[in-house]
């Protein structure tokens, strides 16, 4: 029998052979858990989106200019992501030691108790603390991108990565639809909170009630029925006691003997590299297809939200000032249309179509579909103009729809490159951190700039360039 040659080719082809072999069935009970637990994020991140104008008027915080309320809303929109991409890594990281469960419950317990102090407080400054906490105590997403590799192998990722989009759909579908429904409940549903003064001087707590009692049962549902994924785990109070030592016997280390401390050190991280079994160095998980994989995901997520930001908006501007002039009504309409076809489109056919054109392929019709995406605002307003909200005009809102959910495909296939990327098995959650950093910064300018964006994305496409340094099939997983 003829010894098998190993060589560079040698990983892509035994992942093809994995492929011909069918699909691992998913851990149904464990992988539903984890699309449970990821509503809390949109739900918590969007509840804020239709009476965030309103609230910051009744503050008073721009003493009556309207012209400076558009200003605060953003800032509210933004606080999220800033402080979540200031900890996001450092909570990923922190998983990869002491164990996924404990962090995604710091998480939940974190979006829960600040949405509630976000619809107790009073006061701008209230608002701008709530927001922070809700952001910084929130690391969960990074998190449970790492289980779902964990509990998954190279056969069924695709699968299971196609579903994460009913998770975040349906989560920034409700959370609108819930902090427009139940704000102000006092005057919405005089028969039934008309007699309490609590709701009248809370008027927006009932809103940020619903999704913070939802994150607060998820959290039970975590200590209750998710299992730990993460084979060796270290408690937190040995892996601080371990940190704070090491650091005491650096420093014990004569300054004439530098060059050998930075030695050992240097050796350390070597042995460290070369274990699986343990968690590498930030600058070791620094290398180019972590890089790579990163940005495009943030690149993908900048257009996206760009996107997500500049649709509404356009919707409901007056058709003469570049908008269509719908009403709310037929603008979330459209919204939850979008939202429901894209889940389900992603969940029965991406798998299938990852299979049979590759994740690279894919990924970047995805980052080009941008392209035509934004250039359909100007046309629809430009037929709307001519032709009033006839056929057409709604035909290219369809039109639109399409592109956005194939714009969405992209997610899935990057999550993909994400997981291959990860240098060892022991360094997934600080992987998934580095890529939700990248991201977290990307929606924090992005609301701000999506006007920029929305013109740059007309005029030049290098935007969807960066999916040119991915590999034509995906890195060989080094975590299975």
């Amino acid at each position: 029998m003829s010894s098998q040659r190993v060589d560079e080719e040698t990983p892509l082809l035994q992942q093809a052979q994995q492929q011909k072999k069918g699909r691992t069935p998913l851990p149904w009970r464990q992988f539903t858990i984890i699309l449970f637990l990821q509503l809390a994020e949109p739900l918590t991140s969007q509840v804020i989106a239709p009476f965030a104008p309103q609230l910051i008027r009744d503050i008073g915080i721009t003493n009556g200019d309207e012209t400076q309320v558009g200003y605060y809303v953003g800032l509210m929109h933004s606080l999220f992501f800033a402080t979540q991409a200031l900890t996001v890594l450092h909570w990923s990281r922190l998983s990869d030691h002491i164990g996924r469960k404990p962090v995604i419950l710091t998480g939940l317990f974190g979006l829960s108790a600040s949405m509630y102090c976000f619809g107790l407080s009073r006061t701008f400054w209230g608002l701008v603390l709530s927001r922070s906490l809700n952001g910084a105590l929130n690391g969960n997403i990074g998190v449970m991108k790492s289980m779902m590799a964990e509990i998954t192998d190279a056969t069924n990722l695709p699968q299971a990565y196609a579903y994460m989009p009913i998770a975040w759909s349906s989560g920034a579908t409700l959370g609108p639809y819930i902090g427009g429904s139940l704000s102000n409940p006092v005057d919405r549903f005089p028969d039934v909170f008309g007699h309490w003064d609590f709701f009248k001087t809370h008027p927006y707590f009932l809103a940020c009630a619903v999704p913070a009692t939802f994150t607060a049962v998820a959290w039970l549902v975590t200590v209750l029925f998710l299992k730990e994924t993460l084979p060796h785990r270290v408690p937190l109070g040995r892996l601080i006691t371990a940190r704070f030592c090491k650091k005491a016997a650096v420093k014990s280390i004569p300054p004439k003997f530098s060059t050998t401390r930075e030695t050992l050190e240097n050796e350390n991280l070597n042995e460290s590299s070369k274990e699986d079994g343990a968690p590498l160095p930030l600058r070791a998980l620094l290398v180019p297809r972590v890089l790579i994989a990163a940005g495009n995901y943030a690149a993908l997520s900048l257009v996206d939200i760009a996107f997500r930001a500049i649709q509404p908006l356009f919707f409901a501007t007056p058709t003469e000032l570049g908008g269509l002039g719908l009403d709310p009504p037929r603008i979330g309409n459209i919204l939850s249309v979008y939202g429901v076809v894209n889940g389900l489109f992603q969940v029965f056919f991406f798998a299938d179509m990852n299979e049979r054109f590759g994740t690279k392929a894919i990924y970047s019709v995805a980052m080009a579909s941008s392209i035509p995406l934004m250039l359909t605002f100007p046309l629809i307003n430009a037929l709307a103009r001519t032709q009033g909200l006839n056929w057409t005009v709604w035909l290219l809102v369809g039109v639109q729809l399409v592109l956005s959910i194939v714009l969405n495909l992209g997610y899935a296939c990057i999550f993909i490159y994400i997981v291959a990327a990860t240098p060892n098995r022991a360094s997934l959650g600080a992987t998934n951190g580095i890529a939700q950093l990248l991201v977290s910064v990307m929606r924090t300018i992005g609301p701000a700039s999506s006007s920029s964006i929305f013109s740059i994305s007309i005029k030049t496409p290098e935007h969807a360039c960066a999916s040119l340094l991915l590999p034509r099939k995906v890195w060989n997983r080094s975590i299975d």
